[in-house]
């Protein structure tokens, strides 16, 4: 495989865990709030962070099988997934979602918490595995990206509150939706 090939994928698949995980780091803005201390804001990071690996591992392997049997249709069906993904994202960033923010991040609270911030991930993974996207790569870089925008977010939303929340899911949005169009005129 050509080298500038392997970057690109690796920039796009950077930008896009970038962009999936900016729904946690929103999130974490507004339970920042909660003044928690720095070993519980590792473990919601930490834990969102796998959440991040599973849930696209799992959409991933879904998308594969998807792709073997319905070939190009599959392709465009991951299109429009990512679209409305990101629609969805944007969406969400012009509705004022209080409970969203205040899921207490102990116990069962915080497993709906990384659920709900992950979930957009499997719908990705499934386009990504759709696309045939390398996976170990993948779920690495989801993972990560969601560790560290949710802790920022959690040390962010600790000192300045949700000053960035709204802005942050709509960058997040336009990110997947560009990358939903892109998919959809590489097939014409």
């Amino acid at each position: 495989m050509d080298a500038t090939y392997i970057i690109g994928e690796l920039l796009t698949l950077a930008a896009m865990a970038f962009a999936l995980s900016m729904d946690a780091f929103s999130v974490g803005l507004g339970m920042g709030m909660l003044q928690l201390r720095l070993r519980r804001i590792a473990v919601i990071s930490f834990l969102t962070g796998a959440f991040h690996v599973v849930m696209p591992l799992a959409g991933m392997m879904i998308g594969k099988v998807l792709s073997v049997h319905f070939g190009n249709v599959a392709v465009i069906v991951g299109g429009l997934l990512l679209i409305f993904i990101g629609g969805t994202m944007i969406h969400s960033s012009f509705h004022d979602n209080k409970d969203k923010s205040f899921i207490e991040p102990y116990g069962i609270g915080l497993i709906i918490f990384c659920m709900t911030v992950s979930l957009d991930s499997f719908s990705a993974g499934l386009s990504l595995g759709i696309f045939g996207a390398r996976v170990l790569v993948t779920v690495l870089l989801f993972g990560f990206a969601s560790t560290l925008l949710t802790m920022t977010g959690l040390l962010i939303g600790k000192k300045f509150q949700n000053l960035f929340g709204t802005y942050s899911e709509l960058i997040g949005g336009s990110i997947l939706i560009a990358f939903g169009i892109k998919t959809l005129l590489l097939m014409i």
